[in-house]
Parts: structure tokens; sequence; C-alpha cells
């Protein structure tokens, strides 16, 4: 005999409010009926799940559904509201700090970026800044009409799974960070900084990752390599819709993958990684230029100069591309991913990196005569930002039933 398992029906509330919030998401403006269609519930059901979330502000009524807005009579059209809970994105970047706030349509309400060395840096003034910046994010979400619901922060290192801790963040020379102290109580109101926001931290190219997957899902598929650059080479892989994490949470460091392996020393310990070779400062040096000092104008002076086909600069973007093909050949061939998304700045230098690229991993995978599609980001750098956002906000549509239960707290 089967006993009742407790909670059962509050986990089957839980999942359905979830999917009524991400159908209406997904849909734009629509109907009780349309989402009831989508979903395979009865109109009953829809109606009720819907008139909870309408009561928390999870959802709002924007009049009569539109012609063909879905089956059976028009209805009253339903949409995410443009006001309630935001979730807070923060990005710690090797040369710059960034936040953003994302409501729950996704339209970025809030941002603030600044140049900030972090190379090499002390931890804590850099998170002392980047607290400032998410505060201040936070107050102008809150002019808007949001609630913050969440803050998610991006780095360019390795994050322990399930923690706050960057264990390894070679550009920036830390080692053992837990981010948690220096950011419980950021964005929250005054006077609610002891309760502080749930807080997540993820590598920059996992976030970059599900960026793609979240907002260009027409374009990108489930199943895909993104290989992000700034200052460092990061990648995530991304099979079936869900990021492969590893044991540890370590999984995707191709910048740190060896190319040569009796190359120069790397910033990892390691001898001739990928980074030795298409990362930023690599390809800057062999291209005749400095990567000191303005890096946007570095970047911009290498992009002119490839576009004008001067051989020095071509030559050196060809080189970063044959790397790139190398390292990432074993990847394709191992996990049989049907894209390989190239985001970060290697989005902007992509038609002088692809042949090169593309060469490598024809003559390299396992499957030649079924190639991987190659395709350029078109999120660029701001990927891992607004990734930290999403997945920030994500958590009230995944769990409406636990925001509201804070609210009311």
């Amino acid at each position: 005999m089967t006993g009742h398992v407790p909670g059962t029906q509050r986990e089957i509330r839980r999942r359905n409010l979830s999917r009524v919030l991400y159908a209406v998401a997904g849909q734009g403006p629509c109907s009780r009926a349309a989402v009831a269609a989508r979903l395979g519930l009865t109109r009953t059901a829809v109606s009720t799940l819907v008139e909870e979330l309408l009561r928390a502000g999870l959802l709002t009524e924007q009049g009569p559904t539109p012609p063909g807005g879905g089956p059976g009579r028009p209805g009253t059209a339903l949409a995410l509201p443009d006001r309630g809970p935001c979730g807070l994105g923060a990005e710690i970047g090797v040369d710059h700090l960034a936040v953003c706030a994302v409501d729950p349509r996704g339209r970025v309400r809030a941002s603030t970026r600044i140049v900030s060395d972090g190379r090499d840096s002390a931890p804590e003034p850099v998170l002392a800044r980047l607290r400032e910046l998410v505060d201040d994010v936070a107050v102008r979400a809150r002019e808007e009409g949001l609630v913050p619901a969440g803050l998610a922060v991006a780095v360019p290192g390795l994050v322990a799974r399930g923690t706050t801790t960057v264990v390894r963040a070679p550009n920036l020379g830390w080692h053992g960070i837990d981010l948690a102290p220096a950011l419980t109580g950021a964005g929250t109101a005054p006077g609610n900084e002891r309760e502080g926001l749930p807080l997540a931290v993820d590598n920059e190219a996992n976030l970059g990752a599900v960026a793609e997957l979240w907002l260009d899902h027409t374009r990108v598929p489930r199943d895909f390599v993104h290989v992000s650059a700034e200052i460092g080479i990061g990648a995530a892989v991304v099979l079936d819709g869900e990021l492969l994490r590893g044991t540890r949470g370590f999984a995707g460091e191709l910048g740190h993958v060896p190319v040569h392996p009796q190359g120069p020393r790397c910033a990892c310990g390691g001898r001739g990684c990928l980074e030795q070779y298409a990362g930023e400062s690599a390809v800057l040096r062999a291209a005749g230029l400095t990567a000191d000092g303005d890096r946007a104008a570095a970047l911009t002076a290498l992009a002119e100069r490839a576009a004008r086909g001067e051989v020095r600069v071509r030559s050196a973007l060809e080189d970063a591309g044959t790397a790139l093909g190398i390292a990432l050949a074993g990847t394709v061939s191992l996990l049989d991913p049907r894209a390989v998304v190239l985001g970060g700045a290697l989005a902007r230098f992509a038609p002088w990196l692809r042949p090169a690229l593309e060469r490598e991993l024809a003559e390299r995978t396992a499957a030649p005569e079924a190639a991987v599609e190659l395709l350029v980001s078109q999120l660029g750098g701001e990927g891992p930002l607004l990734g930290a956002a999403h997945a920030a906000v994500r958590v009230v549509l995944d769990d409406p039933l636990s925001y509201v239960a804070s609210r009311v707290g």
C-alpha cells in the first residue's frame, strides 16, 4: 500500500505555478485558454493558478486578447508584470565591474559599468566597490517599482559547485575567496541588510552560455559549446538545455587546455595553454599592439586594422583561430554538440578567426562529414552580465511559492 507523501500536493502546485509563468513568458500576452492548451491542463485548473499569481503580483491582465491569440473565445490577456520582482546581475571582470537589474519580462531596467583594474588586486576593495554598484542599481530599480529578489555574480574563475567561493581566478590573482561575507545585504532596502538577498556566484562563461540559451533560443540549439573571451578564455557546455558543470563545478576550463604542451608558462601554472595563443593579450602582442592601458581602444584598433587587411594583424587572428580549433576539436569529438557559439570579444573578431577555426575542426574532429555549426553570439560581451541577472529573476519564475512566502514573512 502506498502512503501519502507529505508535500506532494504543494510540490505539484509549485511546479504548475511555475509552468504557467513560463508559458506566459514564452507566448507573450495570451489568454487563460491558450495557457491551458499549451500546458495540457484544464481551463479550471489554469484559472485557479492564474488567480493565485495575479494576487501575488506575478501576472497582470492587459485587456482583451488580440484576434488569433489562442483557442476559444477571446479572453483577457495575461502578461508578466513590468513591476514586482527583479533580478540583480553583477560581473567582476579583470578590467571592469558591471551591474544590471532585469524585470520579469527580461528587460534591463537599470545598469552601470565602470573601469576597474582587477588584475592581481586584493579582493576586499573590489568587492566593496561592487557592493556600492549593486546598491545603486537596486535603488534605481526600486524607483521603477521593482523589488530585487536575488543577486547573481559572474566571475572569471573557478567557483566551487553549490557555493559562493571563487576557488581560483588566475587573471585576478584570487584563490579561495568567498564572496558572501562582502556581498551579504547588498541590494536590500535600508534596514533590511541582515536579511540579504539570495546570492549565487558562477563562472562568467557558464552565465554567458545560459544567456545564449535563454535569450537567443530560436537560433542557439539546446546542445552547444559556448566559448567566451575577455582577458582570458572560458567555455561552458550545454547538453539538452542544461549546463554540464562537472563533479566540482569546474567543467569548461578551455582557456587552460594545453595547445602546445612545451609552450610558455601560463598564469594557471601550466604550459602552452590556449590563453597563451588566443587570449586577448597574446593576440594584441602578436599583432604588434600593446595590451596595456585602454583595453577598449586596443581592441578597436585591432578590429580596424584587421578590416583594413593588415598582414600582421590578420596573421595574429588566424593563429588564434588555429589554436582555438585545436583546443575545441577534442571537446567537439567527445561531446558531439550541434554548435559552437563564439561569445565575448571572440564574437567581434569572428570574421578573421572563423576560417582557421573551421579548418582545424574539420581536420581534427572524428566525424568531419557532420561538421559542427559555428555561431557568433549576438550578445557579445554583455552575455555574462545578462545571464547573471536572468538567473536571479528566474529563481522567482522557478519557485513562485517561495518568493511569495518571503514577501509575506
